[in-house]
């Protein structure tokens, strides 16, 4: 998934060095497979091969998940969670999915949408009176598409170690800039228009963003290892992070506190978790029909032209004309790859704790699975 490596952020001065190879020797496969089912065999053993001999020396730890159908076919965890520590990833270690929080939160878009809580037409300022006016209405489909012109992370940013003590605060970050075009004139990538969403969910619900994760989405979908990434906080089963370093192999990643922007890229999770939750994207039941509709169908800028994404989602299709919705995440110290096959319905989540981690094969292992699922 290319959008991985376009949304990562070159990451901080180097700390204390790692050396590669002992990690890489000891972490190599084979390693603990957690879940199989005899029809995939084949299928299991070449993607298994394609991750030990791509991903497997080239990153710390890591965990990758394969559902179809809604059934986890493939669950199998790589690599260390501590390399320094000889500490194991399993299949609850949390990892950073930085941007694949945000299909997470277009789902409490998508609720509160069914629920008739929130226009996604009207101004924000109705759901965030807060937030200055612009030259031009910022809608909340215009920043759940990035057609809003919100800046972007700015200068040092991405890496910003200091707490903010809500979404509100967290939205004066970027709050009295001027908007980058009109909106709707054309796409333009803002995580900090999703951080401004998190506040409309606050202004929509009546609760607080966290809150309403935690109880409107990850409670009922049962997503059990998902939780936001608190830096003033022991989290059980969170892993260490890591940058890549041509030296030394891996090094610790600079402490962030991602508390300014849970809708955008602060949220941990597990490869499992997200298959489930993809799987629950699939069809009508968590959410209707119609608002799946909403969430997959690409928006367009003002002049008609269809700019690859909903809300929260990434849209293509492949050379079999299956529909793909998908999400990258760059963190610090983590990297995500994460997609859904809206017609051979195959899921697939790889999360690992390294830094711009080269994690393209997922569309290989996607299309393996996807011969599988429908021969």
């Amino acid at each position: 998934m290319n959008i991985v490596r376009r949304l990562v952020i070159c990451c901080a001065p180097l700390l204390v060095a790692v050396p590669i190879a002992g990690a890489a020797q000891a972490a190599a496969c084979p390693a603990v497979v957690a879940q199989a089912r005899s029809r995939y065999q084949a299928t299991i053993a070449a993607a298994r091969q394609l991750v030990c001999d791509s991903l497997v020396p080239r990153i710390p730890g890591l965990q990758v998940a394969v559902a179809v159908d809604g059934r986890l076919v493939w669950s199998e965890t790589f690599g260390y969670a501590d390399v320094e520590r000889r500490v194991p990833v399993t299949r609850t270690t949390l990892f950073r999915i930085g941007s694949v929080s945000k299909p997470l939160t277009a789902t409490a878009v998508a609720r509160l949408v069914e629920q008739g809580k929130l226009d996604l037409d009207a101004p924000v300022q109705r759901y965030v009176p807060s937030f200055p006016m612009k030259p031009w209405p910022v809608t909340t489909r215009a920043l759940a598409g990035h057609l809003a012109g919100i800046r972007h992370y700015r200068g040092a940013e991405f890496m910003l170690n200091r707490r903010y003590a809500s979404v509100t605060e967290g939205v004066g970050i970027f709050a009295d800039d001027s908007l980058l075009f009109e909106p709707g004139t054309r796409f333009s990538y803002s995580s900090y228009g999703w951080n401004l969403i998190s506040a409309v969910v606050e202004g929509a619900s009546g609760e607080d963003f966290l809150r309403y994760m935690s109880t409107h989405v990850f409670g009922p979908l049962g997503l059990t290892h998902t939780a936001p990434d608190r830096a003033d906080s022991l989290i059980p089963d969170r892993t260490r992070f890591y940058d890549p370093d041509s030296a030394a192999g891996f090094v610790p990643s600079r402490p962030v506190d991602n508390s300014y922007k849970w809708a955008g890229g602060g949220f941990l999770s597990t490869a499992e978790d997200l298959v489930r939750f993809g799987s629950a994207m699939l069809r009508p039941g968590f959410v209707q029909a119609t608002t799946l509709d909403l969430l997959f169908t690409s928006q367009r800028t003002r002049d008609g032209q269809p700019v690859g994404y909903g809300i929260g989602w990434f849209l293509t299709s492949d050379t079999l004309g299956h529909r793909l919705a998908f999400h990258g995440g760059g963190s610090v110290g983590g990297t995500t790859a994460f997609g859904i096959d809206r017609d051979s319905r195959v899921v697939i989540a790889i999360t690992s704790n390294l830094s711009d981690a080269p994690l393209g094969l997922g569309r290989r292992i996607r299309v393996l699975f996807d011969r599988a699922a429908t021969q």
